[in-house]
């Protein structure tokens, strides 16, 4: 049985966080734009973003500086090119933010954006909405896309698999591929549509729920990495994997982060007898970039057995613990923790993916019209660890550069008869549950394994149990009909292998990657490129195409 169903779209965007938005809203008036949601519109990463977004907004601060601050905490793999370019498109992104009317936080005195610190920067240039600035980014963002008349949402959709000319058109005389859309599952139907798009833009968020622990929501399965990848992409720095320092360390509390602001604001790092640790790791203690920070829990909750260890702001008074925190603040105190008086519980947690799919400054992939920006993207910016803040402004200058390359392009008017999803030989799956074990048992041994500190016997056991789950996998997609979950774990085995195999490459330890076998840095920093190889397109002839 064929599905039928077929959507034209001049622009597909495959995720709904800040990055597509951005290039969603700033595509519309010009384009007929498809935004496929894997949930609804406002369950990304972005909307969990509590710190803000950097920018140089104050005359005592400078480009020169923000871009140092960014090459300092990358470790010699940001390229400086890039982080010129993010940095010096800070300000015109604040003020479109500004003007679409998101409520960022104001100084009392001045009224004019109150500006906050956050490990490694050396000036106040975060720009926030009190401790929930991706909430009140996407919640804006949303509104004006839900009422733009070009722009069609498909919420509860995910997508299955780009659509190439090489792979899904059987052509393999031609020398150039292409991007020409993608097969959409719908959720509820258990449908699969075929989008054609002109242009097809990957903004599908991270990969950190191939961790055991994350500060991400469920959305975050690497998708836009796996499918690009796939298509024939090369992907860069997938070792490089930020571990947030403080998650909160609570039964019921399903990854809430207690942002690095806490910090900023004079938040201290505590062990369970009261005694503080970071200054013994690093001269800015618990302003130390998260790497350190990260690293040095880890170290303290595994030499001294402990589950946890403590952050500390009840030395501020109750008023600023509660205009400030606001979102921590209630979330603790449904939990029974009240920071204006007790310690918070936290851990390190997988939060952000420096690596991903390579683009240049225009969003452009290695396949012709495939774009990806977010965390799905590697645009060299964040080298081998990511500046506090840096992310959600890469998704609104990269947001932004995306949609106007496409509007300057010439329009590629060339039409192709794109085969329909093959369900032909394909039946209901009859043990979801095997689904739901290789999930589980994917993101333990990844945890254990691939985490903070890593060991080269650590990752040849992952690699093993990856391959071997990956072949499992394989067989079920091949002959079963696709569902969310099959989705979603195909992808992070395929992430997972890509973490490992760019861990296992790097013989040295920098940035957010910490080897025991490899504990020196080496003197020549360079970037860990990946290149899809034909062992992975044997691997993928998926349901008949």
């Amino acid at each position: 049985m064929k599905n039928t169903q077929m959507l034209l779209c001049d622009v597909l965007i495959i995720g709904s966080g800040l990055a597509g938005l951005t290039s969603a809203l700033k595509l519309a008036d010009h384009k007929k734009v498809l935004i496929v949601s894997k949930r609804e519109i406002l369950d990304s990463s972005s909307q969990w973003a509590q710190g803000g977004v950097a920018a140089v907004m104050s005359n005592e601060d400078s480009i020169e500086s923000h871009v140092k601050d960014t090459e300092f905490v990358g470790g010699g793999l940001t390229d400086p090119k890039v982080a010129s370019f993010v940095a010096s498109h800070g300000k015109d992104s604040i003020q479109w933010l500004n003007d679409l009317h998101v409520p960022f936080s104001r100084d009392d005195t001045t009224h004019q954006f109150h500006l906050t610190k956050e490990g490694g920067h050396s000036h106040r240039r975060v720009v926030h909405a009190k401790d929930a600035t991706g909430r009140a980014i996407q919640a804006t963002l949303s509104e004006q896309v839900k009422a733009h008349a070009n722009i069609t949402i498909l919420e509860n959709h995910i997508a299955v698999d780009l659509i190439t000319e090489k792979k899904s058109l059987k052509v393999d005389h031609i020398k150039s591929n292409r991007c020409l859309g993608a097969y959409v599952l719908n959720n509820k139907t258990g449908k699969v549509i075929t989008v054609s798009a002109q242009e097809t833009i990957l903004a599908a968020g991270g990969v950190s729920k191939v961790y055991l622990y994350t500060t991400n929501p469920d959305v975050s399965t690497g998708d836009g990495v796996a499918m690009a990848w796939r298509a024939g992409c090369r992907v860069a720095n997938m070792e490089f994997i930020q571990f947030h320092p403080t998650c909160l360390f609570h039964p019921k509390a399903k990854s809430f982060l207690i942002s690095e602001i806490v910090r900023g604001e004079g938040g201290l790092l505590k062990l369970p007898d009261g005694s503080r640790f970071m200054d013994e790791y690093d001269g800015r203690g618990e302003l130390a970039s998260r790497d350190i920070v990260a690293r040095a829990i880890d170290f303290e909750m595994k030499k001294r057995g402990i589950d946890c260890v403590y952050l500390d702001i009840s030395h501020k008074s109750p008023d600023f613990i509660k205009s400030h925190f606001p979102t921590i603040y209630a979330r603790c105190l449904e939990l029974g923790i009240d920071i204006t008086k007790e310690w918070i519980p936290v851990v390190p947690a997988a939060h952000y993916s420096c690596g991903g799919v390579m683009t240049n400054l225009a969003g452009q992939t290695d396949l012709a019209h495939l774009y990806a920006i977010g965390e799905t993207a590697y645009t060299g910016l964040h080298g081998a660890n990511r500046l506090a803040s840096n992310s959600l402004l890469e998704c609104l200058v990269f947001g932004e550069a995306v949609a106007k390359h496409i509007l300057q392009s010439k329009v590629d008017s060339t039409s192709f008869e794109l085969p329909h999803w093959d369900e032909s030989r394909v039946t209901d799956a009859d043990e979801e549950i095997l689904i739901t074990h290789t999930w589980n048992e994917l993101r333990r041994f990844m945890w254990n394994y691939v985490g903070i500190v890593r060991t080269n016997k650590r990752l040849s056991r992952a690699l093993h149990r990856i391959h071997m789950l990956r072949d499992e996998v394989h067989e079920f997609y091949t002959n079963f009909k696709v569902s969310h979950n099959l989705i979603e774990l195909r992808n992070l085995l395929q992430v997972a292998e890509l973490i490992v195999e760019s861990a296992i490459a790097r013989h040295e330890s920098r940035g957010l990657h910490f080897s025991r076998d490899y504990p020196k840095q080496l003197k020549i920093a360079k970037p860990t490129v990946m290149t899809p190889s034909n062992f992975y397109s044997l691997l993928d002839h998926n349901h008949g195409h």
